[in-house]
This record gives structure tokens, sequence and C-alpha cells, in this order.
């Protein structure tokens, strides 16, 4: 439970960020910018000042325990309300190595068979579950008019590489077998995620193509890691953030893939894969001011290169996490419904 001084804090974020743009503007500083001249999102760039004030510890400086519990606080100070509209059950997917929890939305007006979402969800494959990431799958649910599964994947360091990558496998697999007993259609199951949930994405399309089986009939790619090597140049122009960082970049690989070795392995890195052809469809987002941003594109050409579909959902002036800013960043609300929207369509066409 946060202590008094963390549930002041948060209402003293949320009290500057509801504040008309102009003041946010000038409690922010004086603006940022890219290497692309994109101006950093006064928002977000005050949220990042006032994480820095309350001196909230990285990642990378204390446990894992703690880092679990930093994250949940700060997304819960930072996510838009929940929309109603959604029914939620809890259940149990096949894992690579036993049953997983999942969360099923589906919404609650529901009459027929709707298209699925198994959803990975983000935190550099040590953090994050789906109750940190409620919020955005009944958003998600409601706006897309899907059923949204969300997988309680292994986390690493306790499960290292593959762990992740076979638990979403197994879970998509699943998901695609049992999808009319969760009111879904089998014949419409996409994959999604943010971040390290975006990788495990990817990678599950990657698999799903290579190893047999069913295939999922979209990719939702949200800021996805898809290459462990941390080589571009976004990684160098943003490795002291805002928000993910060089060393929290750093911690979590070490946790999750700590041989250098596996890390251009196709299915922790995906940008690696021989070939990207005869892959569904794929949306794929990206944030102007997140070491990730360069790996996201490049996935992206790489897609598109190969033949494949390719909804780009480009968010210029934002951070790496901004989906779940969308209760204090007007510019993160935006997007990420630009985001949703692209999904619908692939869905339902």
């Amino acid at each position: 439970m946060p202590s008094f001084l963390e549930r002041s804090q948060a209402r003293a974020v949320r009290a500057l960020l509801s504040l008309p743009t102009r003041v946010v503007r000038r409690l922010a500083g004086a603006p940022e910018h890219n290497v692309y001249a994109a101006e950093l999102d006064p928002h977000a760039q005050l949220l990042a000042r006032l994480q820095k004030l309350a001196q909230r510890p990285g990642y990378s400086e204390i446990s894992v325990a703690a880092a679990r519990g930093e994250l949940a606080l700060g997304v819960a100070v930072v996510e838009a309300a929940p929309p109603p509209g959604v029914r939620v059950e809890a259940r149990t997917v096949d894992g690579a190595a036993g049953p997983l929890p999942a969360r099923v939305y589906t919404p609650s007006d529901a009459t027929g068979a709707l298209p699925v979402l198994v959803f990975f969800h983000g935190g550099g494959f040590v953090v994050g579950s789906p109750e940190v990431y409620d919020a955005g799958c009944r958003t998600v649910c409601v706006e897309a008019r899907c059923v949204v599964v969300s997988v309680d994947y292994r986390l690493a360091p306790e499960h290292r590489f593959p762990a992740a990558a076979d638990d979403a496998l197994a879970a998509f697999r699943w998901v695609a077998a049992h999808a009319t007993s969760l009111g879904g259609d089998g014949a419409r199951v996409a994959v999604g995620g943010d971040s390290a949930g975006g990788n495990l994405a990817a990678v599950t399309a990657l698999r799903a193509r290579d190893e047999g089986g069913p295939r999922p009939v979209f990719q939702w790619l949200v800021y996805p890691a898809t290459d462990m090597t941390r080589a571009m140049a976004s990684h160098r122009e943003h490795a002291a953030g805002p928000f993910l960082d060089g060393p929290t970049m750093a911690w979590f690989l070490d946790h999750y893939v700590p041989d250098p070795a596996q890390r251009t392995h196709p299915h922790a890195s995906p940008l690696f894969a021989e070939r990207h052809t005869e892959l569904p469809p794929a949306c794929v987002v990206t944030a102007g001011f997140d070491p990730l941003r360069d790996e996201g594109v490049a996935y992206a050409d790489r897609l598109h290169n190969a033949g494949i579909t390719v909804t780009r959902v480009e968010a210029p002036t934002l951070v790496h996490g901004f989906f779940t800013m969308s209760g204090v960043v007007p510019a993160a609300r935006e997007h990420r419904a630009r985001a949703i929207d692209a999904l619908r369509r692939g869905l339902h066409g």
C-alpha cells in the first residue's frame, strides 16, 4: 500500500499536470529537442522533472521486488481511469512450463464472437503484471471491440530467456484453441503488447510461422524491443531517459538475457530473424524520445520491405511508456487512441 507521502506526491503530480498547458510549459523548463528537432511534450517533460524532484529510485538501484512495486505505483499515478462496460474474468492459460494466470476482458454488451487480442505486458521482462496493465486492457477491450487476454508470463530473473518467449507462444496457441470458450472468434486471434510485451508479440508471430500451428491474424507492437544489442543511435541519444534510461535497460537485459551471445537470437531480438516474410499485418508504435525508437522503426521497415502491411503510429513528441501516462499527458491519450484504432481496423477489417 502506498505511504502517506507517496499518496500526497501522487495528488500533487496530478494537480500540476492538470494546469493549463501554458503553465505546464513554464513549469517543465526549457524545451528539450531530439535529433529530429521534435520538441518533447511539455506534460511528459514536467512529469519527468517531478519524478526527479520526488527522488524516486531507479530500478537498477533497488531490488527486483522493490522495482516491481515502483512500476505499480508509478502507473497508478499517471494512468487514466478505466472505462466502464467491461466484464473481467480470472482464468488460466497454458504456459510452456505449466498454467499461467490470465485476465480475460470482454465488452459487457458483446452479443457474438469477437476477435481476440492476446496481450503481453511491458516491464523489461522483469517487472509488470496484468494488474498493473488492467486499466489499459479495459480501454483496449472497449475501444477496439475485442476480447483481451492479458497473460501473466514468467518474469526474470526467476525465469530467464527464453522462458517469457516460450510462455508467450504457448499462451497464444492455447487461446487460439479455446477462443470460443472465451467468447472469441478463433479465426481472428491477434498478438500484441508494449515494450517487452511488443517483443514477445513479434517473437510469437515469427515462431508461429516457423514452428507450426495457428498464426496470429495481426501483430500490435507498441514501442517494441526488437534488438537486444542496444546498438542503435536512439539508445545513445536517450541514454539518460527520460523514463527509460541506459542503466535500466542494462539491468533488464542482465536479468533476462545475461549471456550477450544470446542477445542476437531471433527469439530475443526479432530484428535478427533470417526473414520477415509470411508474417501477419502489423501496427508498430514508436515514440520520438524513446531509446527503443530506432529499433521499432527498423522493425517496421523490415516488415514493410518483406511485403507485410504495416501501419505506423508515430508519437514524435512522446516518451517510452506513454500508453500508461494517458491520465496526465493529453497527447498520450491521443496517440494511444490512434494505435487502438489501428488495432480495431486490423481485427475487424
